[in-house]
């Protein structure tokens, strides 16, 4: 595999921090490696999220939900996910589009789990924002057919749901369907009713959160044969 400046896409999150994105609070886990190194044979998962899949709120990169998902599988982890980011929102601020970085690094299975930020592009570039869905899993699935493309409904933190919600995760659903992608259903209710599970923040998740999360998404992986 290539290795793709992401020392520099880490840096540039320090201005999506200052940003008033929901995944743009100040507590975040330390940038690592990105790259997993594989072993032959390995599996390369990537992951293409924002702060909940890069694990802010967790005491240690190793406890979030993607690290955990791909220690229990034997997967090598690729996780470029950058706080603040979406489909649109923040797109032009971290110096390098991540869908053509993962695509680059040609890893075996792809899971995608952006949407939260992008209620905050409501409803003023909902046009913009049903376009660039599909544009970027399009893109994952032209450029990568030997993959596994999983898409997963966009997180969410809070028991109120503002309308948006329930439309880009319509749009993400419909746009996985296009391309013929797995969809994971119900992520933006895995956090509801659960306050004890999110950090300090009162945003992120927390250890525990981030052990649900991971549960949730091992039972949605073994439902889809992986």
């Amino acid at each position: 595999m290539s290795a793709f400046s992401l020392p520099r896409v880490l840096a540039a999150a320090g201005l999506v921090l200052a940003l008033p994105a929901l995944a743009g609070c100040s507590t975040s886990v330390p940038a690592v490696d990105p790259v997993a190194s594989a072993s032959p044979g390995q599996p390369v998962a990537a992951f293409y999220g924002d702060s909940y899949t890069r694990g802010t709120g967790a005491s240690d990169p190793a406890l979030r939900w993607s690290s955990r998902i791909c220690e229990e599988r034997g997967w090598a982890e690729l996780n470029p996910s950058v706080d603040g980011l979406g489909y649109v929102i923040n797109r032009g601020l971290i110096g390098e589009d991540l869908v053509e970085a993962i695509v680059a690094e040609e890893p075996d299975i792809v899971i995608v789990t952006m949407g939260l930020n992008d209620n905050f592009a409501m409803p003023d570039r909902a046009a913009e924002l049903e376009e660039a869905i599909r544009d970027d899993l399009a893109t994952f699935a032209e450029e990568l057919p030997d993959a596994r493309l999983i898409v997963v409904e966009p997180f969410w933190h809070l028991d109120e749901r503002p309308a948006s919600v329930g439309t880009i995760n319509d749009w993400v659903e419909s746009a996985a369907q296009d391309v013929g992608a797995d969809y994971i259903t119900g992520a933006s209710e895995w956090m509801a009713g659960h306050p004890e599970w999110l950090s300090i923040d009162g945003v992120h998740p927390n250890d525990e959160g981030y052990a649900a999360i991971a549960t949730r998404m091992d039972e949605e992986l073994t439902k889809l044969g992986l």
